[in-house]
Order: C-alpha cells, then structure tokens, then sequence
C-alpha cells in the first residue's frame, strides 16, 4: 500500500510529466519555437501499441492494427487542443480506438453488410470471446443472447454475418476429412458440369437460325421435334399430305444445315 509520501510523489511526477506535454503541444502550434511533430508522435507510440493489443483480434495481424492505431495517433496529434486543458491521452484513446473501430468496420469484411449489423457482429465477437475465456468452452447462442440482452435471432443473424468478414480463395488448397490440404483446389471441390449452358446455347443458335423459314416450316419442326408428332400426325394437323410434310421437313433441316456449316465458319 503506497504511504502518503510515494503517492504525493507519484502526484508530482504525472503533473509534471502532463505540464512537460502540455509546454510540448504549445511548441508544435508556435511558429516561433516549433517543436518536431514526429518527436511527439514517437513519445505516444507506446499508448497506440497498448490500444492496439487490446483492440487485435486473432484472425487480424497485429502490425496491421499497430498502424492503424498510429494513423489514428497521429490524427490526435494534429487535433489535440491544448488551450481545453485535459490531457492528451483522454482526447487521444478515442481518436485511436475509433480509427480502429472504423477499420474493422469498413476494411475487413469481404461482402458489404448494414452498418448497424456490423456493429452487432462485432458486439456478439467481443462477447464470444470473453465468454470463451470464462467458461473454457465455445458459448451457445443462448448464453450470449442473455450476456448482451439480445433474442436467439438477432444473435444467430450477427454469427451469420460474421461469415461476410472473410473470403476464401477458390484456387486455395482444399482441405481434406482429417485437416490437410488436398492436390485439389476448394474450385474443383465446389464446381460442376452444367449441361443446361450447352443447351441453353444451342436452343439460342437454333431460333436465330429457324427466322430464316417460312412460318410452315417453323410449324412442322415444332410439332415433329417439340412435340414429337409423326408426319402422319402432322399432315392433318397442317392439312397437307404425309409426302408434303417429309418433303418440307428435309428442306427446313437442309436449309438449317447450310446456316450452322456458314455459323461455324465464320
């Protein structure tokens, strides 16, 4: 327990160190006894690698937060105004915490979500975490819903969203049932073949092809093929004899021939 005499020295020394800085602030706004600005922004390095250990997360490079807290540093020390009398250090942590906030907010997630469920995602991350830390288990949906006075859902839909933060890369190796990576990229683990495009392709080559025959000829290649109606079928639906309708039918499909040979040429 400090005595009276350690406590009033450690008084001492905090307002002479808050006067040293506050003589050191008027320095840097007089044009007359400039004092170097990056000096003071060396002096609070300390403070940014403090907030930025506090503020890191464990699938975020600590350097990465370390410079975001010093361009938020750097920011305090461009706005500080001495002439208000508070320390520096209560007008710098929420400069730099909020330059962090920000960062997490607008640079770390793969898919654009709602500013106020990004918000809650990262309320329900913080509290996963620390509950983790308590209860040396993962807590359930229940459990943080009760930590944050929050419903099952509005939890469910913040863990939902945590998923946007972070994209995977298709070329990426894909992981195998007992946690190795695998000859095969996450691409070919995902993708198929889809006949569907093939014919989708096809039906559209044939329609622009088939604009170049007569209304009739379009009928009966529609009921042959479509419909799957024998010439028979098909001469007394039209009204023309079974000869009439092969004859038409070998015309149109040698006409349709001549334009995919002509299409594959070009």
């Amino acid at each position: 327990m400090d005595t009276p005499r350690h406590a009033g020295r450690e008084r001492g020394t905090d307002n002479e160190r808050l006067r040293e800085e506050r003589h050191l602030f008027e320095r840097l706004r007089d044009p007359q006894d400039p004092v170097n600005r990056d000096m003071l922004v060396e002096r609070f390095l300390p403070l940014a690698r403090s907030l930025a250990g506090r503020y890191v997360r464990h699938e975020e490079p600590f350097d990465d937060i370390f410079q975001v807290a010093c361009v938020g540093l750097v920011k305090a020390v461009d706005g500080y105004d001495v002439t208000r009398g508070r320390a520096f250090s209560s007008y710098a942590v929420p400069t730099i915490v909020g330059e962090i906030k920000r960062y997490y907010r607008d640079r770390t997630w793969s898919v654009h979500v709602p500013r106020d469920l990004q918000e809650l995602t990262l309320r329900v991350g913080r509290a996963a975490g620390e509950l983790e830390r308590a209860l040396m288990r993962k807590p359930t949906v229940r459990e943080l819903g009760e930590e944050l006075k929050l419903s099952d859902e509005d939890v469910l839909e913040a863990l939902q969203a945590r998923r946007a933060q972070r994209s995977d890369s298709l070329d990426a190796p894909a992981p195998t049932p007992d946690g190795d990576e695998s000859a095969r990229t996450v691409r070919e683990t995902i993708g198929t073949q889809e006949p569907g495009y093939a014919r989708a392709e096809r039906r559209a080559a044939l329609r622009q092809m088939t604009r170049g025959l007569t209304p009739r000829e379009r009928l009966i290649l529609h009921l042959r093929f479509e419909h799957d109606l024998t010439q028979k079928q098909i001469g007394s639906h039209v009204g023309i004899s079974q000869m009439q309708v092969s004859r038409v039918l070998r015309q149109a499909i040698k006409r349709l021939s001549a334009c995919a040979e002509h299409a594959r040429a070009a």
